[in-house]
């Protein structure tokens, strides 16, 4: 790699072709994205390698893959990208009857579950012709979220994975346990020690991705056997109906499933403390016009979406 790297003197545009070479992993459908003619493409990719003194693709059979520089560059380049698309098409004002920015969130398909359509219903109320765009975080996302968050907007996660970064709490939630509605094992409780004993469904089972009840059975000495992960909490019902499987759910978003689904739900027998739900943002944005105005109405859709009704 070069290092004392002289910024002024880059070319923009190989960010670019960075981006969709590592994307598409194929110069072919790289240059057919972006619109321009193989051998062009070819051309950049040769000055990326020259720079960054890596083959970057390399050919394994019939396909090209990822060098272990590429891999470590594919989120870096999309996250640059993404920063240098917002800086440039940044407004010295913000009108949201007329504006067509799209907005972006990082979370959850629970975060989706409760806050989406209100969201976007607000949304399009004073901002009819702006675009919403919700992503999945990924433990990656989260582990860089000091620089997924200069290139979109907020990421909604609950409090205890995020540090010295500005946010504001939504809304709290509860964790109960979800098991098949026919259980053979479970009556009306569930014991300690069936949550020791039980196979369980996880969401973000790893060394560097839990969920906060998760953690809080781990440090109280419970290891759930887990049989089943899942990396969606909306697929969790499914996978412990019609087994001895069971899970941990926000009641928020149990609430909201199909009362047919299959399931029953009970309090956790253990503790496990509850869930604060919050939006991080970049501390670069902070008063930015209309990151300002997404934020307020973000807040808005998590009063709303959380108030019961009557």
């Amino acid at each position: 790699m070069i290092r004392g790297v002289n910024v002024a003197n880059l070319d923009l545009n190989l960010l670019v072709s960075l981006d969709a070479l590592l994307g598409q992993r194929s110069v072919t459908k790289a240059a057919k994205q972006l619109g321009l003619s193989q051998p062009a493409l070819s051309a950049s990719l040769a000055r990326l390698r020259r720079h960054f003194g890596d083959d970057l693709l390399t050919r394994v059979g019939n396909e090209y893959r990822l060098t272990p520089l590429a891999g470590q560059l594919q989120l870096q380049a999309r996250l640059a990208l993404e920063s240098v698309h917002r800086v440039f098409t940044a407004q010295p004002s913000f009108d949201p009857a007329e504006s067509t920015r799209e907005f972006s969130l990082l979370l959850s398909d629970y975060g989706v579950t409760v806050l989406g359509d209100t969201l976007a219903a607000l949304l399009d109320e004073v901002a009819p012709h702006a675009r919403l765009r919700l992503a999945p975080h990924t433990p990656e996302l989260v582990d860089r979220a000091d620089q997924a968050l200069l290139a979109v907007d907020l990421m909604l996660l609950p409090m205890g994975f995020l540090a010295d970064l500005p946010h504001a709490e939504l809304y709290a939630d509860e964790w109960v346990v979800v098991f098949s509605a026919d259980h053979p094992d479970i009556d009306d409780r569930v014991t300690v020690d069936q949550l020791r004993t039980l196979p369980w469904v996880a969401v973000y089972h790893g060394p560097n991705a839990s969920t906060p009840a998760a953690r809080v059975l781990r440090q109280r000495g419970i290891e759930p056997t887990v049989q089943v992960v899942t990396e969606n909490f909306l697929t969790v019902p499914g996978l412990v109906a019609g087994s001895r499987r069971i899970s941990l759910l926000q009641r928020r978003l149990v609430d909201l499933l199909p009362l047919d689904t299959g399931v029953r739900t009970l309090p956790c027998p253990l503790d496990v403390g509850g869930l604060v739900e919050a939006m991080w943002w970049h501390p670069v944005y902070e008063r930015d016009p209309d990151h300002v105005f997404l934020r307020d109405l973000v807040l808005r859709a998590a009063r709303q979406a959380t108030t019961p009704v009557g």
